[in-house]
């Protein structure tokens, strides 16, 4: 099965850059290419989930883990190549660990998506090779510069 390449791409950004607007940037791309279809949009706010409480916005970062594990959870557990199930219940967990956050505090920590198929590994490994990692990682929307007159 071939792969989007905005998934693939997605992929790559989250487990082995930990780029979240990254991720952010392509998956968004895919899921209005897609109709906005629900699956796209939560595995897109597990990054954004990831990305705010790094950011230090933990209600941000509770939120949108929150509402991409239930979301996720009505899939398959093996869904787009991926273990989802492994991560709805890890977004859904870290989510309920950022409701204590205050009494509980914890240091940040990355999630990886566990893929299932090999095939999207060999798509994903292929695919890498011409996608550079981002260094330094974007930390928001970037403007070209407007020259002044």
């Amino acid at each position: 099965m071939a792969y989007e390449p905005l998934y693939v791409a997605y992929l790559i950004y989250f487990n082995r850059d930990r780029d979240y607007f990254e991720c952010h940037e392509v998956l968004e791309e895919l899921w209005l290419k897609r109709d906005r279809d629900p699956l796209y949009k939560a595995l897109l706010q597990v990054a954004v989930g990831l990305y705010h409480f790094r950011d230090g916005n933990v209600r941000g970062g509770r939120i949108m883990l929150k509402q991409s594990s239930e979301v996720l959870l009505r899939y398959p557990a093996d869904t787009l190549g991926i273990d989802l199930r492994k991560l709805a219940q890890e977004a859904a967990d870290y989510a309920e660990r950022l409701e204590d956050y205050d009494r509980q505090p914890f240091a940040y920590y990355d999630l990886s998506i566990r893929i299932a198929d090999p095939g999207l590994e060999q798509e994903m490994l292929a695919a890498a090779q011409s996608l550079p990692p981002n260094v330094p990682q974007r930390r928001g929307p970037q403007r070209p510069d407007r020259a002044r007159h």
